[in-house]
């Protein structure tokens, strides 16, 4: 705590426009540094909020440039992946206790009358209206996946607060009912697999079924643990898993071998937020099932990704042990699923920064080129920018929360394991797990 308070005597953040952070006289220890990016990332989704629903927006743009005037659209899966940062600055005396209580009142009031179609949200709302934004001209309605990533952040809340003061408790019980209130196995069709969206216009046209392996397990997870509206294991082992489909053989680069197939992208693996988005909270380290170590297979794609970047072999310049990390993000046009193989020179600092808890070293070694040698041009308000590349001179003063959420959020597993413990330790997603057929033994 005294070192962040030496650094933020040195630093200034007020809210959407504010004064970039400006850059200490002195070195920062790795603790420092960490405190650093986290902090100004966590304002992301704390002084960057949309006003009226305390929830993070699809995007900020400093450069003041919004597609159709989108700064109220707010993000569930976005604001989803950053509730564990906001957890993180009570524990580390940012905010208060108190003031995350009133913020989350306000998301959950939000949440309870926005729309909804069986329990599962839209991926975009209007912050100030609660109603549908659409992603897409059919996805209009229920989008199970981004539902996935804001549930499984707010059942950390609900951990957190269950035990605490009446209006803690209060918003725990409160999350409870918004989670039973999820309709799982309506999203199955009455088949042994999950769809992504529902649109009360266009019904199940998109047709767009989970099989692995890439972002969406967290689905499959919660889709087990519901105690009100479960799947079947069947489910999983038939749609996701492929009948066993989904095991890979002789996949895997640079000696790191996959054990499962990367829609798409099976020999180097897909772009790297396919090894964070469902792990923000459920625990990969010591979790294994008949068709892999989880552990295992999210370390070899980082390590594949790095080993991509280094070997470099487009010639990109910058690229190397200090810059690495391939993933969805804003790019040379407009918007990649950057990964080895679909490789514009674009490196997107969510990428080795959120795979901190895989590969610190590696991961300490970028931020701090990126910090140190990059400055301003790479780190404002609200933490690293979305995407930057010195091979093009592309350095837009952009942030998705999208990216924004896994950053802030696994910094903070990787220091203390908080959205980690107390996910796991929910009996209804112990009983999940368990009917899937994972074994967890935390530690391993």
């Amino acid at each position: 705590m005294k070192n962040l308070l030496l650094i933020l005597s040195l630093f200034a953040v007020s809210c959407v426009q504010a004064e970039k952070p400006k850059k200490p006289t002195y070195t920062l220890t790795d603790e420092q540094l960490l405190d650093t990016v986290q902090y100004y990332t966590f304002q992301y989704f704390w002084k960057g909020a949309e006003p009226n629903s305390g929830m993070a927006p699809e995007r900020i743009h400093i450069d003041g440039i919004y597609p159709d005037n989108d700064a109220h659209i707010i993000t569930t899966g976005g604001t989803g992946m950053g509730l564990i940062g906001i957890l993180g600055a009570i524990e580390r005396g940012w905010i208060s206790r108190q003031e995350a209580v009133a913020r989350f009142e306000k998301m959950i009031s939000f949440l309870e009358k926005a729309d909804r179609w069986n329990g599962i949200w839209p991926h975009w709302l209007d912050g100030k209206t609660g109603r549908v934004k659409p992603f897409s001209p059919k996805d209009d309605g229920a989008d199970l996946v981004e539902s996935a990533f804001l549930m499984q952040g707010l059942l950390v809340v609900r951990e957190y607060f269950k035990t605490g003061t009446e209006a803690e408790k209060s918003i725990a019980e409160r999350i409870d009912k918004l989670w039973k209130e999820m309709d799982f196995a309506f999203h199955t069709q009455n088949q042994n697999v999950l769809y992504w969206h529902w649109s009360p216009r266009y019904q199940w046209e998109m047709n767009f079924a989970l099989e692995g392996y890439n972002e969406c397990l967290i689905a499959y997870v919660l889709g087990a643990a519901s105690p009100t509206h479960s799947i079947p294991a069947e489910a999983y082992h038939q749609g996701w898993a492929r009948s066993g489909g989904i095991q890979a053989t002789n996949s895997g680069a640079f000696g790191f071998p996959l054990q499962l197939k990367h829609n798409g992208a099976e020999q180097y693996g897909g772009p790297l937020f396919w090894a964070h988005y469902s792990y923000l909270s459920l625990n990969p380290k010591g979790l294994k099932d008949q068709y892999a170590d989880y552990w295992q297979e999210n370390v070899n794609q980082t390590l594949i990704n790095r080993a991509w970047c280094i070997q470099n072999p487009k010639k990109f310049k910058g690229y190397g042990e200090n810059l690495w990390g391939l993933t969805a993000s804003y790019s040379i046009n407009f918007y990649d699923a950057h990964r080895p193989g679909n490789d514009t020179g674009v490196i997107s600092p969510t990428a080795a920064v959120s795979s901190i808890v895989y590969t610190p070293e590696e991961s300490l070694k970028v931020i701090r080129n990126l910090y140190e040698n990059y400055g301003e041009k790479v780190f404002g308000p609200y933490g690293f920018y979305d995407a930057m590349s010195p091979e093009h001179n592309f350095f837009p003063q952009r942030y998705l929360a999208i990216d924004q959420g896994p950053m802030v959020s696994m910094i903070e597993n990787y220091r203390s394991g908080l959205g980690w413990k107390l996910f796991m330790q929910i009996p209804e997603v112990q009983a999940g797990l368990q009917k899937l057929g994972f074994s967890y033994q935390p530690g391993n």
